[in-house]
């Protein structure tokens, strides 16, 4: 018992730490364009290669490393041979993906990663998590028939053909931190309709991405499969790949969506790391981690019990970080103060909550900044969007952003989830990746320079803003 409270106890600490140590993803202005253009293919290709491996260290793909550990670590030895052959496999299912998924956007011009906004594919990822996460727990044996669990037991990389398949889903996942990046090398494929060599250099991409799983499947040690301990490990691998499966169904569901701002806007972010920390703790006192899902039916219960603790914990938690320091629940109590620090104030944000887009609003609201001779910030974000949610919680905020912010009209873009008109609208403004902020000047043109494809500190986006007249 002394063994599971100081795993609680770790637990519990990691979920309060961990987002609040989390890198910020690869910020604007790592494009390859300028030597695409030129005609240096080498050192394009080199930049779009330097881009992926930032990406690979961003929190979309965190995720990713010890699904990776798990379907390549926790094996039988099988030799470097083997391991160089699944892991290449891995990479190469990666690259497929996004090969397809920017070609696809870049023909398109819908942004790349909209596809997370369709509720059919994300169902479907996050079933295929579940699935991994049950092979994780162990309960296959419960009730799945014996073929099926041959099948299903393939998915988690035995075989090249399941390594590429678990790659091929990875593509899918690391898209919410891709747009910095590939912002400027979609408009360039969809600018030379060069499909040969825009799908080469999306899945060069693909391979910076795919460095540290090469590492990882190929070098690391060979982790044996018996032990209690390692029994637990799994049960914290698939807790994660729940905790995973979730957070993409709250994102493409509004109501589920709006169900965890809702929680998370009560707790506050300070509050509500501890809060869900103590919650994480307490799920693994139980017995998220210890207990089986094949010992009994009471313990299965308790240990279901224990997992969807833990799991709502992780997704609140996540959820506060773009909340306001203090919770309104506590404010209403009188226990703490309301938020006395100014606000970023958008003028506009469209389309409204269930409602769908309409140009004549957008129409509208950009005659009425030409009317006023004022220019309009227009940012485009989505939930999926994790560089978006980095200058909403690192950037707007800042009080010199707000104050030079102050002379614009300020728009933000919906774009979550996928339809005609708005379609149609991002690619009126060249919108190739997420975030992306479009300036239109006071006399109504809209700039191709400044505008942001990514995270900016609030010193530089500031910088961008003063740049605009």
């Amino acid at each position: 018992m002394k063994k599971v409270g100081i795993l609680a106890a770790v637990c519990g600490i990691a979920v309060v730490v961990i987002p609040w140590l989390m890198p910020t993803g690869p910020s604007a202005g790592l494009d390859a364009t300028k030597f695409l253009a030129s005609g240096s293919l080498f050192l394009g290709a080199a930049v779009v290669f330097a881009g992926g491996l930032l990406t690979s260290l961003t929190p979309c793909v965190y995720p990713l490393i010890p699904i990776t550990v798990s379907v390549f670590g926790a094996r039988k030895a099988e030799g470097r041979g083997k391991a160089l052959v699944l892991t290449s496999s891995y990479i190469v299912g990666m690259g497929v993906v996004f090969s397809a998924l920017g070609v696809l956007a870049a023909k398109t011009g819908q942004a790349f990663g909209t596809m997370l906004g369709n509720p059919a594919v994300v169902t479907g990822l996050a079933v295929f998590l579940l699935v991994l996460a049950t092979s994780m727990f162990g309960a296959f044996e419960l009730a799945l028939p014996y073929g099926l669990q041959q099948r299903l037991n393939s998915v988690g990389g035995a075989g090249v053909a399941g390594a590429f398949l678990m790659g091929s889903v990875s593509g899918f996942l690391a898209a919410p931190c891709t747009g910095p990046v590939l912002t400027g090398l979609l408009a360039f494929v969809a600018k030379t309709a060069n499909t040969g060599l825009g799908a080469g250099l999306l899945f060069i991409y693909a391979l910076g991405i795919g460095v540290p799983f090469f590492l990882i499947g190929v070098f690391t040690v060979r982790l044996p499969r018996g032990g209690e301990w390692m029994e637990w490990v799994k049960s914290v691998l698939g807790i994660i790949l729940v905790a995973l499966a979730f957070s993409y169904l709250r994102d493409a569901f509004p109501w589920a969506r709006d169900t965890v701002k809702g929680v998370a806007a009560q707790v506050g972010r300070v509050p509500g790391a501890f809060i869900t920390g103590a919650f994480a703790a307490v799920g693994v006192l139980i017995g998220a981690v210890h207990l089986s899902f094949k010992s009994s039916a009471r313990e299965f219960a308790v240990k279901s019990a224990a997992v969807a603790l833990v799991v709502f914990a992780i997704i609140i938690r996540v959820g506060a970080m773009d909340t306001a320091p203090t919770g309104a629940l506590w404010v209403k109590l009188g226990w703490a103060q309301p938020p006395q620090a100014p606000v970023f104030q958008w003028h506009q944000v469209m389309p409204a909550k269930e409602a769908s887009f309409s140009p004549n609003e957008f129409e509208k609201v950009l005659a009425t900044a030409r009317t006023q001779g004022k220019p309009v910030l227009i940012d485009f974000f989505a939930d999926w969007c994790a560089a978006c949610k980095e200058l909403d919680r690192e950037t707007y905020p800042s009080p010199e952003v707000i104050s030079e912010a102050g002379r614009f009209l300020s728009i933000k873009i919906d774009a979550t989830n996928s339809e005609d008109a708005l379609d149609s609208l991002m690619d009126r403004f060249g919108v190739k990746g997420l975030p992306t902020v479009a300036f239109v000047s006071s006399q109504g043109e809209l700039l191709k320079n400044p505008r942001v494809t990514g995270f900016l500190e609030p010193e530089q986006f500031t910088a961008e803003l003063k740049k605009v007249q």
